[in-house]
């Protein structure tokens, strides 16, 4: 009797790796297409195949992996794995958006903290609001897709600030010269920074549903929802995605500004001609 036990809960044990690798039969037909794609880069000499073999692979190896930390944690009963899975996604994302913008000192620092202020309060309001509620299965999802967003238009406005700042430099010193503060001296490089990296999310959100259907919309009909239910979920998706993002930009270049100047109000010319 102990033995048939064992022997049963061990197949249990066992019964969610087949149910895996009986789902992951589908993704592995799709890289017929990849395949395609590597042929069609062998015959035009391209040199991509090995960087695209390299990119599925990587691909399929690290969705598998969150795939079961997902499952662990929508399977625990604490908020605290919401709360570190979050922190690890706007740590990956800060250090991403500082690479972006590698000149720009402590570049990483400031991306991590404006990603961390702009999705943290748009969170907040959401749950507050009672939009979604605070379990794992929603925060999650919602966390990662305002943390990807914020951490791409947070590395744009980073980037573009120093850039623009150094090709006007003679018009900053000049504003400065004449008793402007570092605020009021950028003012127009600061505005140009942040038009430039939330018109994307802007264009997206007038054109969402006309070209393509976002991915949020697309999982929910797939997975059997309507089409009213999915497009309920889109449009707060977009409203969290356009509130995070200019928050996260807006922070970041408050936070770019001492790095900018010394405490004379004069600009930090080695950070202008790091390259």
């Amino acid at each position: 009797m102990l033995d048939f036990n064992s022997h049963f809960h061990l197949s249990m044990d066992w019964d969610w790796l087949f149910e895996f690798l009986k789902g992951m039969v589908k993704p592995v037909a799709a890289l017929t297409v990849v395949l395609l794609a590597v042929l069609l880069s062998f015959m035009q000499n391209l040199g991509l195949e090995k960087e695209m073999i390299y990119s599925i692979f990587r691909a399929f190896l690290q969705l598998s992996i969150i795939g079961f930390v997902l499952q662990f944690i929508f399977n625990q009963d604490n908020s605290g794995w919401i709360v570190l899975a979050y922190l690890f996604m706007v740590s990956v994302a800060g250090y991403t958006a500082g690479q972006r913008a590698k000149h720009v000192p402590r570049g990483k620092y400031v991306a991590g903290v404006s990603i961390l202020a702009g999705t943290t309060l748009t969170m907040f309001v959401l749950v507050v609001l009672n939009v979604f509620p605070f379990t794992p299965r929603y925060i999650i999802p919602v966390a990662g897709m305002m943390v990807g967003n914020a951490m791409t238009v947070t590395g744009v406005t980073m980037k573009r600030l120093r850039d623009d700042i150094k090709l006007q430099m003679s018009l900053v010193e000049t504003a400065l010269a004449l008793g402007a503060t570092p605020r009021q001296a950028t003012l127009e490089q600061v505005k140009r920074a942040l038009v430039i990296s939330l018109s994307p999310v802007l264009d997206n959100a007038k054109t969402v549903g006309l070209i393509s259907l976002p991915g949020a919309m697309t999982g929910l009909i797939m997975g059997g929802a309507s089409p009213l239910e999915a497009i309920q979920l889109q449009i707060v998706v977009m409203n969290m995605l356009i509130g995070a993002s200019t928050v996260s930009s807006i922070m970041s270049t408050y936070l770019c500004w001492p790095a900018f100047f010394t405490k004379a109000y004069q600009l930090e010319t080695k950070v202008f001609f790091s390259d």
